[in-house]
Order: structure tokens, then sequence, then C-alpha cells
């Protein structure tokens, strides 16, 4: 026996009169419980909403652009008899389980620093798992680190309510998670609220859970960062987001950077970006060719460099320093088994520069008419690793010794080659240096890393013959380059900063008092 059922919008949490942006099914189709209806979108998300039965669509009730709330009409299903029972016979089997020691635990994103939207690149439990407190559960990777996400209690994992390639934020519900214990259970509950207004839905009973997906794809958008409005937007001008350059924080594209992207095809006549693009070419004409992907790191450190080098009008400013005292020192310490590398010194020479320089460890403020000057010394340090580049930072430079320095310096460099930077591990560099000395070469031009205003280039120390007034003397000399924002500094502010750097490396007390 059939019966005609009328699904109505479950509740979905503090959200009224959402626009209906895609409607998932026609009118004749069968569906099972818990598929896909209707997408919905607010200022703040986009949802999927499940069907709670399984049925033959009769009727749809809703259109595109339709402005809904909670209880209204969204479609109307025929089900049969023995679809009502399987879920009548499936509510009644869950009240025992209700008043048993049993309980279903959500397990949500923590708190993993100043990062949104970070993308799931492994799923590592299934559906059954058994798993013991601080297990790890998914990896998650943003633009700069890789991180594994552990469970904080121990149990049987339920529902998992992610899925490869989803972007999470903190507080958004990973998997639940069954548990026989009640204290860990209970402090799990308790510490979920305390997370910020939920991103996903709050789910009203088991068949109506909304799924939130903050990609809604209509205009393809590569790895950009959009608010669902903005993504809105984009659709409605008929733009493709990956084209657009954010200047939001983690490159989230703005409304500002979306209308200014719109103004500069306008104005420059054409119907693409300003700036042309290279020729595609087929290289099998050529001969043989293999395809190898880009990591998701080369990746998103290409689209910043990008926006770097296409925002930041760079200066670079080369010199040549004699080093024969420091390294002198430093074979001197070597032989008593203190081992520092040159890095250690150009480190501790920055940072007597920077304080007379404070310019160099600022950045521009978002209305790019003022200057915040950082009363703090922690510098990033670009390293080589596996995987491409990464900028770890090490903190307070001014209060540590080399022989501190040194020994951070091994353990940081060992856990970017590992993949076990955290994203904290990556944040607050005023300044940056880009050492090649390891490597070769005589001199690049390293791109500032935004909103940093400045970056030293540091390449391989030759022994060259110069000129003492009297005599040519073979000497140690390191070479440098420096570029910067012109916008901030200005080549004499640059030439006067080389200029104390120089003097600072050449005299080892300096770097020792």
């Amino acid at each position: 026996m059939s019966s005609i059922k009328n699904i109505e919008l479950p509740d979905i949490g503090d959200f009224d009169e959402v626009e209906v942006i895609e409607i998932l099914v026609s009118v004749g189709d069968t569906i099972a419980a818990d598929d896909s209806i209707i997408t919905l979108e607010s200022d703040k998300a986009s949802m999927e909403i499940p069907s709670p039965s399984a049925g033959t669509v009769t009727q749809i009730n809703i259109n595109i652009g339709d402005k809904i709330k909670q209880g209204d009409s969204l479609i109307s299903l025929e089900s049969t008899q023995e679809s009502e029972e399987s879920t009548t016979e499936a509510e009644e089997s869950s009240e025992p389980a209700a008043e048993t020691s049993t309980k279903i635990v959500p397990v949500v994103v923590p708190d993993i620093g100043d990062f949104d939207e970070v993308e799931v690149i492994e799923i590592l439990v299934s559906v059954g798992d058994e798993l013991n407190e601080e297990d790890s559960i998914i990896t998650l990777e943003s633009d700069k680190a890789s991180m594994e996400i552990p469970t904080p209690i121990a149990g049987t994992v339920n529902s998992i309510n992610i899925s490869l390639g989803d972007k999470l934020n903190l507080g958004d519900l990973i998997l639940e998670m069954q548990s026989s214990g009640t204290t860990q259970a209970e402090a799990v509950t308790q510490e979920a609220p305390s997370a910020p207004a939920p991103t996903k839905p709050a789910v009203a009973a088991p068949a109506a859970k909304a799924n939130i997906s903050e990609t809604v794809s209509n205009v393809p958008a590569g790895d950009s960062h959009a608010s669902p409005s903005i993504r809105k937007l984009a659709r409605e001008l008929g733009v493709d987001l990956s084209k657009v350059s954010g200047t939001g924080q983690k490159g989230r594209v703005l409304d500002t950077d979306l209308k200014g992207y719109v103004k500069q095809i306008v104005t420059s006549g054409g119907t693409g970006s300003a700036i042309p693009k290279v020729p595609v070419i087929d290289f099998s004409k050529f001969g043989e060719t293999e395809l190898q992907p880009l990591s998701r790191i080369n990746k998103l450190s290409g689209k910043h460099l990008s926006a770097c080098w296409l925002n930041i009008p760079h200066v670079t400013q080369f010199d040549e320093v004699n080093i024969d005292q420091m390294e002198t020192f430093r074979q001197e310490q070597k032989a008593k088994g203190v081992k520092l590398t040159p890095l250690v010194f150009i480190m501790k020479a920055v940072i007597q520069a920077l304080k007379q320089h404070s310019r160099f460890n600022s950045a521009l403020d978002e209305s790019g008419e003022n200057l915040i000057i950082k009363k703090y010394f922690n510098l990033g340090i670009a390293m080589d690793t596996p995987n491409g580049l990464v900028v770890p930072v090490i903190r307070d430079v001014d209060q540590k010794s080399l022989s501190d320095l040194a020994t951070e310096l091994a353990e940081t460099s060992a856990k970017a080659r590992d993949g076990k930077l955290k994203p904290g591990d990556m944040q607050g560099a005023g300044f940056t240096i880009s050492s090649l000395g390891g490597i070769g070469g005589t001199q690049f031009t390293p791109i500032v890393n935004a909103p940093e205003v400045a970056i030293l280039g540091v390449s391989r120390s030759q022994t060259k013959p110069i000129w003492d007034g009297k005599n040519f003397v073979p000497t140690l000399m390191l070479p440098l380059a420096l570029s910067y924002d012109h916008r901030v500094i200005d080549g004499a502010q640059g030439g006067r900063f080389m200029a104390d750097l120089n003097s600072i490396l050449q005299d080892i007390r300096e770097i020792l008092l």
C-alpha cells in the first residue's frame, strides 16, 4: 500500500528565508532516504537538504529563487507502506538504545590555529572501526601544512559526516562516535557548544540531517576561498573565481576583489584577465611527454607568490659582504664541538638591522594608507621539502643565543621535511630569509612574502681576490639580495638597511653583543 508524504524543510539552525539555489530531483525520480533533494544558500553557507524517506517524487512545491523557512513544503513523495513500517521500526528500535549507557558523541574540528576552510585530504577511519583516544581520524591540509586530527574519546565510529575534498572550519562535524563511557562522552558533548556558531545546521531528527558544502560551483572556482554570497555574485556575473586574486585572510576573495576584477575587464575592453595568457601547446607533437601533477603546496604557494609579484612593486638590491671574521669564529666553535651554521649569524644580524630600520619589520594595513610596525622580531625561514617550499617561523630571535637558534633550526627543518609542521608554526613572521647557500648560485631575486614588505636572499659564499689598497687579498664574500615593497621602502632606505646589515656581519662583535 502506498501513501503520499509531504516533505517539509526541517530545522536547519538559526536561518530563515533561505534561498533555493538548486533543485536536485525531478517528478518521477525514485529516491532513497537521505538522498539530497534541494540546495539552499544563506549569506554564510550553502547546504543540501536530504529526504527523510524513500519513495517516488510526485510533485515539486518550490522553485529556484524561492525564499523558504522551516516547515515549508518542498516536495510530495509517494512512499510504500513497507517504507513507513521500516521507518517506524527504526524509530522504535532507537528508543531502547537511548536508554542504555551507550552514547552517540559528535567529534568536531578542534581549534587548529588561524585557519579556515582547510581541505580534507585523507580519511583514516571507516564506519565500525574501534578507536582509542587520540587515534588519528582525518588529515587536513592548508596552504602551508598538513595535520592529522585525533579523536578525543575512545569508541566505535558510528557515522562519517565528511568526504575527501571537503573544506572544514572550527566546530564542523567530522564523525559520530558510539561511546559506552559517560565521563568522556559528557565532556566532549559539553565542549561542542563552545565552538563558534556552527556552519553546519543543527540536526532536528536523524532523517532530517542537512549536509553543508562551502563550495557551490556552477562557475568553476578552483581552490578559491570565498563566502557563499560572493560565489553567488560571481555566478550572476559569470566570473570564474579561480581567476580572481583574493586579498582577504588566507587569500579569501572579498567583495572588493570581485568588483575590482570585473572593473578591470570592463576598462581593458576584454572578456578575460588583462594579463595575456601564454599559448596552449600540445608538446607531445615534438616527442614523448609525461604529465606530473603539482603538489598541493606547489599549487597554493604558486598562486600566493603570483599574487605577491603582481601586487607588490618589487625592488631588489644586491651586495656582497666580507665574512672572514664570522667564518673564523664559526670554525673555532666547531673545533670545540659547537656547530653553528652561517644562517644563525645572518638571523641575528638581520634582527639588529630591523631594530635600526623598523619599516622593514612592518605591514601595510587594509586601506594601504597606514603602516603596522611590529614590535616583535620573528623571522620566516624558507625551507625546501620533498613536497615544496614552506616557510616556518622562528619566534623571538632577538631573545635567543646562536646555539639556541642552531638547535631550533635543526628541529624545525626536520619537522618540515617530515611534513609535521603545524599551522601555528608558519604564522607571525615580520621578515623572511631565503638561503640558497647550501645549494649554490651567485645571486637571485627573492619574491616578497606578503603581507611582509621585505625579504633577504642569501647565496653561496665564495673566496674572491679583494683589493685592500695595496694588494689583492683572498676574502670570503657572501652575496646578498634584498627585495622590498617600493610602496613602503624607497631606494635610499633599502641602501641604508643593506649597508648596516653588511657592517654587522663583517664585525663578529656586533652579532655577539
